[in-house]
């Protein structure tokens, strides 16, 4: 290669033309992963692990063979096989293809319609419970043609059954707040799962929470753990005062209930405790 004897005649324009003249030589290569790749400026030598956008720019991470990872701009600056590249996005057919995953972490399939319902239900003790059911699980629960209803109040969950006349294609899969030990809730469990025709047909689970508004995560909300309300107040009014939110009337306890429900937005966001007892009567309705 030559080089011009009189410098004078090259202008600041002139080199950054001849610059961008040889980045515009050097071909391009995908970082696909596995690709081994050599930084130039640190002489940093390693297979390419992955690529992520990091403050508005992509960045390329090689691991060397002791197993220590640096990430670098994506662009120019590296050498493959002895001879610079520059560095691009990974090509699509490099990429794994994550699965889709519903509000609950089950795999979503991709457009599948609605399934007729089942006369199989899931009855879930008031309307919060019904809608946040709905959130986490609605689209598994369309999928597999479950409606989901709301059942007002346990005490009228023996009359309920009975009604429903539950048998081996027709299931009744139950919800109860405050399912503990010797509670009221738990003393009509065990009358409702005793109940003719109840055997093999009907499950009643619950959570420990005398309020399913307990079962989201207080982080959501900026809080170490839910506050403590006596008995004697009522558990919503209570805890929207303890919150220092409206509380006066029905519409506050509406408004309150539509924002702690908008914290959520998948199973992540919930309690094991009320994850583990839907997961176990969507079994039971769909077996």
């Amino acid at each position: 290669m030559s080089f011009p004897t009189d410098w004078s005649s090259w202008g600041p324009a002139d080199m950054g033309e001849r610059r961008r003249a040889q980045r515009r030589e050097v071909p391009t290569l995908p970082a696909d992963r596995g690709t081994v790749i050599e930084e130039t400026a640190s002489g940093w030598v390693g297979a390419i692990v992955g690529v992520e956008a990091a403050g508005g720019v992509h960045v390329v991470a090689l691991e060397d063979r002791r197993g220590a990872t640096r990430a670098f701009p994506l662009g120019h600056g590296f050498l493959h096989e002895g001879s610079p590249v520059e560095l691009t996005t990974p090509s699509p057919a490099a990429q794994p293809k994550v699965p889709a995953r519903t509000a609950s972490g089950s795999v979503a399939v991709e457009n599948a319609p609605a399934r007729v319902a089942r006369a199989s239900r899931i009855w879930v003790e008031g309307t919060h419970d019904a809608e946040l059911v709905e959130k986490v699980w609605g689209e598994d629960l369309r999928l597999e043609g479950i409606v989901v209803e709301p059942l007002h109040g346990a005490d009228d969950l023996v009359g309920a059954i009975r009604e429903f006349q539950p048998g081996p294609e027709r299931r009744v899969g139950v919800l109860l707040d405050h399912l503990v030990k010797g509670s009221k809730e738990s003393r009509i469990a065990e009358e409702t799962m005793a109940m003719p025709g109840a055997s093999g047909n009907v499950l009643v689970l619950g959570h420990p929470y005398v309020d399913v508004w307990q079962a989201v995560k207080p982080q959501l909300l900026g809080l170490h753990r839910w506050p403590e309300i006596p008995r004697s107040v009522d558990i919503k009014v209570g805890t929207l005062k303890a919150l220092g939110w409206p509380h006066a009337n029905q519409r506050d306890i509406a408004h309150g209930w539509k924002r702690i429900l908008g914290t959520v937005t998948s199973y992540t966001d919930l309690e094991p405790s009320l994850l583990g007892r839907v997961e176990e009567l969507i079994d039971f309705v769909t077996q």
